[in-house]
Protein backbone atom coordinates (compact mmCIF):
# COMPACT_ATOMS: atom_id res chain seq x y z
CA UNK A 1 0.00 0.00 0.00
CA UNK A 2 1.43 3.38 -1.01
CA UNK A 3 1.60 6.53 1.12
CA UNK A 4 -1.00 8.37 -1.26
CA UNK A 5 -3.32 5.29 -0.63
CA UNK A 6 -3.24 5.94 2.78
CA UNK A 7 -3.56 9.72 2.62
CA UNK A 8 -6.24 9.68 0.21
CA UNK A 9 -9.20 9.17 2.31
CA UNK A 10 -7.96 12.21 4.71
CA UNK A 11 -8.30 14.87 1.25
CA UNK A 12 -10.70 12.95 -0.87
CA UNK A 13 -14.01 15.10 -1.61
CA UNK A 14 -16.06 11.87 -0.64
CA UNK A 15 -15.21 12.29 2.65
CA UNK A 16 -15.54 15.69 3.15
CA UNK A 17 -19.15 15.25 2.03
CA UNK A 18 -19.42 12.85 4.23
CA UNK A 19 -18.59 14.55 7.37
CA UNK A 20 -21.38 17.17 6.31
CA UNK A 21 -23.78 14.30 6.06
CA UNK A 22 -23.00 12.91 9.54
CA UNK A 23 -22.98 16.44 10.98
CA UNK A 24 -26.32 17.02 9.20
CA UNK A 25 -27.57 13.83 11.88
CA UNK A 26 -26.33 15.96 14.31
CA UNK A 27 -27.88 18.99 13.38
CA UNK A 28 -31.29 17.07 13.76
CA UNK A 29 -30.32 15.33 16.46
CA UNK A 30 -30.42 18.72 18.66
CA UNK A 31 -33.59 19.05 19.39
CA UNK A 32 -33.70 15.69 21.10
CA UNK A 33 -30.50 16.34 22.79
CA UNK A 34 -32.26 19.54 24.23
CA UNK A 35 -35.37 17.02 25.34
CA UNK A 36 -33.35 15.53 27.47
CA UNK A 37 -30.99 17.32 29.10
CA UNK A 38 -34.78 19.20 29.88
CA UNK A 39 -36.34 16.39 31.04
CA UNK A 40 -33.05 15.76 32.98
CA UNK A 41 -33.30 18.80 35.26
CA UNK A 42 -36.97 17.90 35.70
CA UNK A 43 -36.75 14.99 36.86
CA UNK A 44 -33.67 16.14 39.51
CA UNK A 45 -36.15 18.90 40.86
CA UNK A 46 -37.85 17.39 43.62
CA UNK A 47 -39.98 20.24 43.96
CA UNK A 48 -42.00 19.04 40.48
CA UNK A 49 -44.56 16.13 40.81
CA UNK A 50 -43.26 13.03 39.70
CA UNK A 51 -46.38 11.83 37.71
CA UNK A 52 -46.08 15.37 35.71
CA UNK A 53 -42.84 14.52 34.54
CA UNK A 54 -43.22 11.20 33.57
CA UNK A 55 -46.68 12.37 31.74
CA UNK A 56 -44.65 14.99 29.96
CA UNK A 57 -42.18 12.38 29.15
CA UNK A 58 -44.34 10.07 27.17
CA UNK A 59 -45.64 13.32 25.28
CA UNK A 60 -42.28 14.17 24.71
CA UNK A 61 -41.28 10.78 23.64
CA UNK A 62 -44.41 10.14 21.00
CA UNK A 63 -43.60 13.49 19.62
CA UNK A 64 -40.34 12.46 19.07
CA UNK A 65 -40.82 9.33 17.54
CA UNK A 66 -43.29 10.88 15.02
CA UNK A 67 -40.68 12.22 12.16
CA UNK A 68 -39.36 8.77 12.66
CA UNK A 69 -41.74 7.21 11.07
CA UNK A 70 -43.13 9.89 8.20
CA UNK A 71 -42.78 9.61 4.58
CA UNK A 72 -41.64 13.11 4.18
CA UNK A 73 -38.29 12.21 6.50
CA UNK A 74 -37.72 8.98 4.69
CA UNK A 75 -37.28 11.39 1.46
CA UNK A 76 -35.22 13.75 2.50
CA UNK A 77 -32.92 10.96 4.07
CA UNK A 78 -32.67 9.60 0.49
CA UNK A 79 -32.34 13.29 -1.14
CA UNK A 80 -29.11 13.64 1.47
CA UNK A 81 -27.33 10.23 0.59
CA UNK A 82 -28.37 10.80 -2.77
CA UNK A 83 -26.47 13.87 -2.81
CA UNK A 84 -23.68 13.48 0.17
CA UNK A 85 -23.16 9.80 0.20
CA UNK A 86 -22.99 9.31 -3.89
CA UNK A 87 -25.56 6.20 -2.84
CA UNK A 88 -28.02 5.65 -6.03
CA UNK A 89 -31.45 5.01 -4.38
CA UNK A 90 -34.36 5.16 -5.99
CA UNK A 91 -36.61 8.40 -4.91
CA UNK A 92 -39.94 7.25 -3.28
CA UNK A 93 -42.56 7.21 -5.90
CA UNK A 94 -45.12 10.26 -5.66
CA UNK A 95 -47.98 9.57 -3.51
CA UNK A 96 -46.73 5.93 -3.02
CA UNK A 97 -47.65 5.64 0.92
CA UNK A 98 -44.22 3.18 2.68
CA UNK A 99 -45.16 -0.06 4.50
CA UNK A 100 -44.59 -0.88 7.91
CA UNK A 101 -41.63 -2.91 7.43
CA UNK A 102 -40.20 0.37 4.81
CA UNK A 103 -41.80 2.57 7.83
CA UNK A 104 -39.31 0.57 10.66
CA UNK A 105 -36.51 0.55 8.37
CA UNK A 106 -36.48 4.26 7.72
CA UNK A 107 -36.87 4.86 11.35
CA UNK A 108 -33.89 2.94 12.51
CA UNK A 109 -31.51 4.76 9.88
CA UNK A 110 -32.92 8.04 11.23
CA UNK A 111 -32.08 7.43 14.62
CA UNK A 112 -29.10 5.18 13.68
CA UNK A 113 -28.08 8.98 11.50
CA UNK A 114 -28.84 11.47 14.47
CA UNK A 115 -27.02 9.69 17.45
CA UNK A 116 -23.42 8.82 14.75
CA UNK A 117 -23.70 12.39 13.88
CA UNK A 118 -24.24 13.61 17.51
CA UNK A 119 -21.37 11.89 18.35
CA UNK A 120 -19.21 13.20 15.41
CA UNK A 121 -20.11 16.41 16.58
CA UNK A 122 -19.29 16.24 20.05
CA UNK A 123 -16.18 14.27 18.69
CA UNK A 124 -15.47 17.21 16.61
CA UNK A 125 -16.29 20.09 18.65
CA UNK A 126 -14.46 18.80 21.36
CA UNK A 127 -11.03 16.75 19.58
CA UNK A 128 -10.73 19.35 17.00
CA UNK A 129 -9.53 21.70 19.07
CA UNK A 130 -7.79 20.22 21.48
CA UNK A 131 -5.09 19.03 18.66
CA UNK A 132 -5.24 22.53 17.14
CA UNK A 133 -4.26 23.69 20.63
CA UNK A 134 -1.33 20.79 20.87
CA UNK A 135 0.49 21.71 17.55
CA UNK A 136 0.08 25.14 18.08
CA UNK A 137 2.35 25.20 21.11
CA UNK A 138 4.85 23.60 19.22
CA UNK A 139 5.14 27.20 17.84
CA UNK A 140 5.30 29.47 20.49
CA UNK A 141 1.26 29.89 20.45
CA UNK A 142 -0.99 29.09 23.73
CA UNK A 143 1.73 27.11 25.90
CA UNK A 144 -0.05 28.74 28.98
CA UNK A 145 -2.85 26.62 28.12
CA UNK A 146 -1.14 23.65 27.23
CA UNK A 147 1.46 23.82 30.64
CA UNK A 148 -1.89 24.68 33.24
CA UNK A 149 -3.65 21.35 31.67
CA UNK A 150 -2.70 17.50 32.78
CA UNK A 151 -2.39 15.29 30.01
CA UNK A 152 -2.14 12.55 31.58
CA UNK A 153 0.61 10.43 30.60
CA UNK A 154 2.26 13.13 28.54
CA UNK A 155 2.41 15.07 31.49
CA UNK A 156 6.11 16.31 32.31
CA UNK A 157 7.48 14.69 28.51
CA UNK A 158 8.83 16.66 26.12
CA UNK A 159 6.08 18.75 23.58
CA UNK A 160 7.06 17.19 20.55
CA UNK A 161 5.00 14.32 22.44
CA UNK A 162 1.64 16.56 22.54
CA UNK A 163 2.46 18.06 18.95
CA UNK A 164 2.41 14.18 17.59
CA UNK A 165 -0.23 13.74 19.98
CA UNK A 166 -2.84 16.69 18.40
CA UNK A 167 -1.63 15.43 14.63
CA UNK A 168 -2.39 11.84 15.10
CA UNK A 169 -6.57 13.06 16.68
CA UNK A 170 -6.51 14.97 13.68
CA UNK A 171 -5.49 12.20 11.01
CA UNK A 172 -7.92 9.78 13.59
CA UNK A 173 -11.02 11.77 12.84
CA UNK A 174 -10.53 11.94 9.52
CA UNK A 175 -10.25 8.10 8.98
CA UNK A 176 -13.21 8.01 11.79
CA UNK A 177 -15.43 10.19 9.29
CA UNK A 178 -14.65 8.29 6.19
CA UNK A 179 -14.92 5.13 7.53
CA UNK A 180 -18.15 5.95 9.68
CA UNK A 181 -19.33 7.46 6.43
CA UNK A 182 -18.39 4.60 4.10
CA UNK A 183 -20.02 2.35 6.88
CA UNK A 184 -23.21 4.40 6.45
CA UNK A 185 -22.70 4.03 2.54
CA UNK A 186 -23.17 -0.48 2.63
CA UNK A 187 -25.77 0.39 5.28
CA UNK A 188 -28.41 3.19 3.01
CA UNK A 189 -29.07 0.42 0.25
CA UNK A 190 -30.36 -2.02 3.41
CA UNK A 191 -32.28 0.39 5.17
CA UNK A 192 -33.37 3.34 3.12
CA UNK A 193 -33.85 0.78 -0.11
CA UNK A 194 -37.59 0.55 -1.74
CA UNK A 195 -39.57 -2.25 -0.58
CA UNK A 196 -40.89 -5.06 -2.79
CA UNK A 197 -44.07 -2.85 -3.84
CA UNK A 198 -41.98 0.30 -4.75
CA UNK A 199 -40.02 -1.83 -6.74
CA UNK A 200 -43.11 -2.85 -8.54
CA UNK A 201 -44.75 0.63 -7.97
CA UNK A 202 -41.50 2.23 -10.22
CA UNK A 203 -41.47 -0.61 -12.78
CA UNK A 204 -45.04 0.02 -13.42
CA UNK A 205 -44.65 3.74 -13.90
CA UNK A 206 -41.35 2.84 -15.66
CA UNK A 207 -43.71 0.23 -18.40
CA UNK A 208 -46.01 3.58 -18.40
CA UNK A 209 -43.50 6.41 -19.37
CA UNK A 210 -42.20 3.47 -22.33
CA UNK A 211 -45.92 2.82 -23.36
CA UNK A 212 -46.58 6.45 -24.13
CA UNK A 213 -43.25 7.19 -25.49
CA UNK A 214 -43.96 4.62 -28.06
CA UNK A 215 -47.45 6.02 -28.69
CA UNK A 216 -46.04 9.28 -29.12
CA UNK A 217 -43.56 7.67 -31.40
CA UNK A 218 -45.93 6.28 -33.33
CA UNK A 219 -47.91 9.40 -33.76
CA UNK A 220 -45.49 11.16 -34.61
CA UNK A 221 -43.80 8.70 -37.51
CA UNK A 222 -47.44 8.33 -39.18
CA UNK A 223 -48.57 11.85 -38.73
CA UNK A 224 -45.95 13.90 -39.59
CA UNK A 225 -44.38 10.98 -42.03
CA UNK A 226 -47.49 10.80 -43.97
CA UNK A 227 -47.43 14.60 -44.57
CA UNK A 228 -43.52 14.41 -45.52
CA UNK A 229 -44.11 11.72 -47.63
CA UNK A 230 -47.64 13.35 -49.80
CA UNK A 231 -45.48 16.78 -49.65
CA UNK A 232 -42.45 15.10 -51.29
CA UNK A 233 -44.38 13.60 -54.24
CA UNK A 234 -46.53 15.92 -54.63
CA UNK A 235 -43.66 18.54 -55.32
CA UNK A 236 -41.94 15.98 -57.54
CA UNK A 237 -44.57 15.36 -59.65
CA UNK A 238 -45.05 19.27 -60.23
CA UNK A 239 -41.29 19.79 -60.60
CA UNK A 240 -42.17 17.50 -63.94
CA UNK A 241 -44.89 19.34 -65.09
CA UNK A 242 -43.85 22.76 -64.03
CA UNK A 243 -43.69 24.30 -67.63
CA UNK A 244 -46.63 22.43 -69.37
CA UNK A 245 -49.32 21.94 -66.69
CA UNK A 246 -49.52 25.15 -64.41
CA UNK A 247 -52.40 24.44 -62.92
CA UNK A 248 -51.35 21.21 -61.44
CA UNK A 249 -48.60 22.65 -60.35
CA UNK A 250 -50.95 25.46 -58.49
CA UNK A 251 -53.12 22.44 -56.96
CA UNK A 252 -50.13 20.35 -55.98
CA UNK A 253 -48.44 23.67 -54.15
CA UNK A 254 -51.73 24.11 -52.34
CA UNK A 255 -52.05 20.55 -51.25
CA UNK A 256 -48.12 20.89 -49.82
CA UNK A 257 -49.73 24.02 -48.10
CA UNK A 258 -52.61 22.08 -46.51
CA UNK A 259 -50.30 19.06 -45.75
CA UNK A 260 -47.95 21.05 -43.79
CA UNK A 261 -50.27 23.30 -42.23
CA UNK A 262 -51.87 19.90 -41.12
CA UNK A 263 -48.14 18.39 -39.79
CA UNK A 264 -47.31 21.45 -38.12
CA UNK A 265 -50.72 21.07 -35.97
CA UNK A 266 -50.25 17.60 -35.09
CA UNK A 267 -46.62 17.94 -34.57
CA UNK A 268 -47.91 20.85 -31.78
CA UNK A 269 -50.37 18.02 -30.32
CA UNK A 270 -47.87 15.82 -29.93
CA UNK A 271 -44.88 18.53 -28.58
CA UNK A 272 -47.83 19.64 -26.22
CA UNK A 273 -48.01 15.80 -24.85
CA UNK A 274 -44.39 16.22 -24.23
CA UNK A 275 -44.45 19.35 -22.29
CA UNK A 276 -44.01 18.40 -18.33
CA UNK A 277 -45.06 20.91 -15.64
CA UNK A 278 -46.40 23.21 -18.37
CA UNK A 279 -49.56 25.32 -18.05
CA UNK A 280 -52.84 23.90 -17.42
CA UNK A 281 -54.73 24.49 -20.81
CA UNK A 282 -55.45 21.30 -22.44
CA UNK A 283 -53.99 20.30 -25.50
CA UNK A 284 -56.59 20.12 -28.42
CA UNK A 285 -55.48 16.73 -30.29
CA UNK A 286 -55.98 16.81 -34.34
CA UNK A 287 -58.46 13.72 -33.83
CA UNK A 288 -58.39 12.08 -37.34
CA UNK A 289 -60.73 9.12 -37.81
CA UNK A 290 -62.50 7.38 -40.28
CA UNK A 291 -64.55 10.01 -41.64
CA UNK A 292 -61.65 11.99 -42.81
CA UNK A 293 -60.53 8.65 -44.93
CA UNK A 294 -61.98 10.85 -48.28
CA UNK A 295 -59.55 13.29 -47.77
CA UNK A 296 -57.34 11.55 -47.06
CA UNK A 297 -57.88 9.45 -50.27
CA UNK A 298 -57.66 12.23 -52.32
CA UNK A 299 -54.53 13.50 -50.89
CA UNK A 300 -52.85 10.06 -51.97
CA UNK A 301 -54.37 10.41 -55.42
CA UNK A 302 -52.61 13.98 -55.58
CA UNK A 303 -49.55 12.32 -55.24
CA UNK A 304 -50.09 10.51 -58.49
CA UNK A 305 -51.21 7.32 -56.70
CA UNK A 306 -53.96 5.85 -57.87
CA UNK A 307 -56.42 4.38 -55.35
CA UNK A 308 -59.54 2.55 -55.50
CA UNK A 309 -61.61 2.59 -52.36
CA UNK A 310 -64.42 0.47 -51.40
CA UNK A 311 -66.23 1.36 -48.16
CA UNK A 312 -69.30 -0.80 -47.04
CA UNK A 313 -71.07 0.46 -43.62
CA UNK A 314 -71.48 3.46 -41.54
CA UNK A 315 -67.95 5.14 -40.19
CA UNK A 316 -70.14 6.96 -37.72
CA UNK A 317 -71.46 3.61 -36.02
CA UNK A 318 -67.85 2.78 -35.37
CA UNK A 319 -66.24 3.70 -31.74
CA UNK A 320 -63.53 6.79 -32.20
CA UNK A 321 -60.79 4.54 -30.51
CA UNK A 322 -61.51 2.48 -33.03
CA UNK A 323 -62.16 5.13 -35.77
CA UNK A 324 -58.72 6.58 -34.85
CA UNK A 325 -56.53 3.62 -35.40
CA UNK A 326 -58.17 2.05 -38.71
CA UNK A 327 -57.44 5.57 -39.89
CA UNK A 328 -53.92 5.39 -39.19
CA UNK A 329 -53.20 1.65 -40.62
CA UNK A 330 -55.00 2.80 -43.76
CA UNK A 331 -52.48 6.27 -43.59
CA UNK A 332 -49.53 4.22 -43.11
CA UNK A 333 -50.92 1.78 -45.59
CA UNK A 334 -50.95 4.36 -48.35
CA UNK A 335 -47.83 6.13 -47.52
CA UNK A 336 -45.61 2.81 -48.14
CA UNK A 337 -47.77 1.92 -51.37
CA UNK A 338 -46.90 5.94 -52.20
CA UNK A 339 -43.08 5.42 -51.64
CA UNK A 340 -42.29 1.85 -51.83
CA UNK A 341 -45.46 0.31 -53.85
CA UNK A 342 -46.00 0.60 -57.62
CA UNK A 343 -49.39 0.12 -59.61
CA UNK A 344 -52.75 1.07 -58.07
CA UNK A 345 -53.87 0.23 -54.75
CA UNK A 346 -57.08 -1.24 -53.82
CA UNK A 347 -58.29 0.22 -50.41
CA UNK A 348 -61.62 -2.50 -48.88
CA UNK A 349 -63.25 -1.02 -45.39
CA UNK A 350 -65.97 -2.98 -44.22
CA UNK A 351 -67.94 -1.95 -41.22
CA UNK A 352 -69.43 -4.74 -39.57
CA UNK A 353 -71.52 -5.00 -36.72
CA UNK A 354 -69.13 -5.85 -33.80
CA UNK A 355 -66.12 -5.61 -36.16
CA UNK A 356 -64.34 -3.33 -38.60
CA UNK A 357 -62.07 -4.92 -41.45
CA UNK A 358 -59.59 -3.35 -43.83
CA UNK A 359 -57.66 -4.52 -46.57
CA UNK A 360 -55.21 -2.68 -48.72
CA UNK A 361 -53.52 -4.15 -51.58
CA UNK A 362 -50.66 -2.66 -53.82
CA UNK A 363 -48.01 -3.93 -56.37
CA UNK A 364 -44.10 -4.45 -54.90
CA UNK A 365 -41.61 -3.14 -57.04
CA UNK A 366 -39.09 -5.42 -58.87
CA UNK A 367 -36.10 -3.98 -57.80
CA UNK A 368 -34.73 -5.59 -54.29
CA UNK A 369 -33.91 -2.97 -53.07
CA UNK A 370 -36.64 -0.93 -53.26
CA UNK A 371 -38.96 -3.97 -52.63
CA UNK A 372 -40.55 -2.93 -49.63
CA UNK A 373 -38.58 -1.31 -46.55
CA UNK A 374 -41.40 -0.92 -44.25
CA UNK A 375 -41.04 -4.82 -43.80
CA UNK A 376 -40.22 -4.57 -40.03
CA UNK A 377 -40.01 -1.17 -39.66
CA UNK A 378 -41.14 0.87 -37.35
CA UNK A 379 -44.86 1.75 -39.56
CA UNK A 380 -45.39 -2.07 -39.83
CA UNK A 381 -44.66 -1.95 -36.34
CA UNK A 382 -46.65 0.41 -34.89
CA UNK A 383 -49.39 -0.95 -36.92
CA UNK A 384 -48.97 -4.41 -34.94
CA UNK A 385 -49.54 -2.27 -31.71
CA UNK A 386 -52.37 -0.43 -32.54
CA UNK A 387 -54.29 -3.79 -33.30
CA UNK A 388 -53.14 -5.52 -30.62
CA UNK A 389 -53.97 -3.22 -28.66
CA UNK A 390 -57.20 -2.91 -29.67
CA UNK A 391 -57.52 -7.05 -29.38
CA UNK A 392 -57.57 -7.63 -32.73
CA UNK A 393 -54.99 -9.12 -35.60
CA UNK A 394 -53.28 -7.90 -38.84
CA UNK A 395 -51.52 -9.76 -41.94
CA UNK A 396 -48.82 -7.72 -43.46
CA UNK A 397 -46.54 -9.31 -45.82
CA UNK A 398 -46.11 -9.96 -49.42
CA UNK A 399 -48.73 -11.95 -51.10
CA UNK A 400 -47.22 -13.00 -54.34
CA UNK A 401 -46.19 -9.67 -56.61
CA UNK A 402 -48.85 -7.89 -54.26
CA UNK A 403 -48.34 -6.32 -50.78
CA UNK A 404 -51.25 -7.26 -48.23
CA UNK A 405 -52.33 -5.41 -45.24
CA UNK A 406 -55.65 -7.28 -43.62
CA UNK A 407 -56.73 -5.80 -39.89
CA UNK A 408 -59.60 -6.95 -38.05
CA UNK A 409 -60.31 -4.44 -34.82
CA UNK A 410 -63.27 -5.78 -33.03
CA UNK A 411 -65.47 -3.28 -30.75
CA UNK A 412 -68.97 -3.41 -29.01
CA UNK A 413 -71.81 -1.66 -30.97
CA UNK A 414 -73.29 1.58 -29.17
CA UNK A 415 -76.95 1.72 -29.00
Amino acid sequence: MTLRAVLTPLVAGTTWRRGVFLLLGGVLALPYGVLVVTFAQLLADSEIPRPLVYALLVIAALIAVVPLLLDGSRALEIAAVRALLGIDLPEPAPGHTADRETRLRSALWIATHLIVGALVMVALFSALPMALAFIAQQFGIGTELTSRERFGPLDGRDSGWLTLSGVALLVGLGYAVAGLGALAGSMAPVLLGPAPAERIAALEAQAVRLAERNRLARELHDSIGHALTVATLQAGAAREVLDTDPEFVRRALTAIEETGRTAMDELDHVLGLLREGGNDRPVVAPQRTLADLDRLVTDARATGLAVHAHRVGDPARVPAAVSREGYRIVQEGLTNAARYGEGPVTLRLDLHPGALELELVNGMRRRPERAHPGRGGRGLDGMRERVLLLGGGITVGPDGDRWLIRARLPYEETR
